[in-house]
């Protein structure tokens, strides 16, 4: 694997995760109440033995420049090993990344000074486990110049993914990009399945750097690896399909995009199940953060009645404090405060959130530092959450944004008994 660099995109907006995207970038935001979205690719790639790894940032990037340096710093530059953050530089012409491609190809002087045989290209925004290495082998068996790493999805999601069409020597023949017409290629691997892009490619380096300079000369190019770089590699490079290899070890295979609030919310209470479909607790594939210093969590008053501070079907992180409230079913990150008389259901409250007594949450995610009054109701009136200036998504999912204040009148606010409060994270 020292012959190899990986490359992970952690450049986007984000905007379909907005608001928690509006101060940080998507990778960098925090993800089972420890992590950060980064944190799952990257210990793929240190798991896989992959330790030369370049990530190419752009938007709202200080976060996630921070918690790499602190977090990720594990690997030796004596024996040539390195996680590095890239921001644009411009180089080769005075834009920003115009794309995915074009991130990658404004890299390519940073590619080529490290001469890897192969270069691997990952999205830093998906949670799953993969073995890299396996692909790599198939690359290497296959005699491919690409190999793009492709999941089984039955054929009524294809219009959400890119769709390969797939010989039986495993060599891709076709491409369409999320297909509206109801009648997707069948997959190779499973008849009864579709096979979609993972947005993970394996590229023989020599091969990448040339596709990417025919690209950057392409004036009707998107200047995305997806809708414009493979397809046009399909004819004169040899591109080989994998079927991914679940690791998580549970029956079905598990792996997530979370570019949206509803998706980022359903990921997240997948593991909080009893058997959750995300196995966070597999020594023998560890997924690292950066670990932040903070007490244990705290549970105190035990008094009958409601107010018993609890917590259960729930993650709870280091640092907590639930102090004679009741947390059901929900994601507690680092530092968070929950005062007497509270429920908290179904909802995942970021880092240093403060609820006050008397406070009901239901279906709800507390960006970072928020502070929730005395007597908040969150999540129980789709209307007069929007009304307070909160984001609420089609399936009900509450928003509550750090560094912002509600519209309403502040009368009117502590009329209702519903006031919030925001502080900075």
């Amino acid at each position: 694997m020292e012959t190899v660099l990986a490359i992970l995109l952690a450049g986007g907006a984000g905007e379909r995760l907005s608001p928690l995207t509006q101060d940080t970038a998507k990778p960098a935001v925090c993800f089972g109440g420890v992590y950060r979205i980064i944190d799952f690719t990257l210990s793929n790639c240190i798991n896989s033995d992959l330790r030369r790894i370049f990530i190419l940032t752009q938007y709202k990037s200080l976060d996630l420049i921070r918690h790499i340096r602190d977090g990720w710093n594990i690997l030796s530059p004596e024996l040539g090993e390195f996680i590095e953050t890239i921001p644009p530089m411009k180089r080769l012409r005075d834009d920003w990344y115009l794309g995915t491609a074009d991130a990658v190809f404004q890299n390519s002087q940073s590619i080529a000074a490290e001469q890897p045989a192969l270069t691997l290209i990952l999205s830093a925004d998906h949670i799953y486990k993969m073995n890299y290495r396996e692909m790599m082998d198939w690359h290497r068996l296959h005699g491919a110049d690409i190999t793009i790493a492709t999941l089984q999805v039955a054929p009524e999601e294809a219009d959400r993914f890119g769709i390969a069409e797939i010989d039986r020597d495993h060599r891709i023949v076709g491409f369409e990009e999320k297909p509206r017409h109801g009648r997707p290629v069948h997959s190779v691997f499973n008849p009864e399945m579709v096979s979609a892009s993972m947005g993970i490619y394996v590229f023989d380096t020599e091969v990448l750097l040339r596709l990417l300079q025919d690209d950057a000369q392409n004036p009707d190019s998107a200047h995305d690896f997806a809708k414009d770089v493979i397809p046009a590699a399909l004819e004169n490079a040899r591109v080989i399909a994998y079927d991914f290899r679940d690791i998580n070890g549970k029956q079905a295979r598990y792996w997530r995009d979370v570019g949206t609030i509803d998706a980022f919310y359903e990921a997240n209470m997948d593991l909080i199940a009893v058997t959750p479909e995300f196995n966070l607790y597999d020594h023998n594939w560890p997924i690292r953060t950066r670990v932040v210093q903070a007490p244990p969590a705290k549970f105190v008053f035990a008094q009958e009645g409601r107010r018993m501070g609890l917590a259960v079907d729930s993650i709870v992180a280091a640092g907590c404090i639930v102090s004679g409230g009741r947390v059901i079913r929900s994601v507690l990150s680092t530092g968070v405060r929950v005062n007497s008389y509270c429920e908290v259901e179904y909802s995942i409250l970021m880092p240093n959130v403060k609820i006050g007594r008397n406070s009901r949450i239901r279906r709800a995610i507390i960006d970072a530092g928020v502070e929730i009054p005395e007597s908040s109701v969150i999540g129980y009136d789709e209307e007069d959450d929007r009304a307070r200036g909160f984001t609420v998504t089609e399936s009900g999912i509450v928003v509550v944004p750090s560094g912002e204040r509600s519209q309403e009148p502040e009368d009117r606010r502590q009329k209702a008994g519903v006031a919030v409060m925001f502080t900075d994270s």
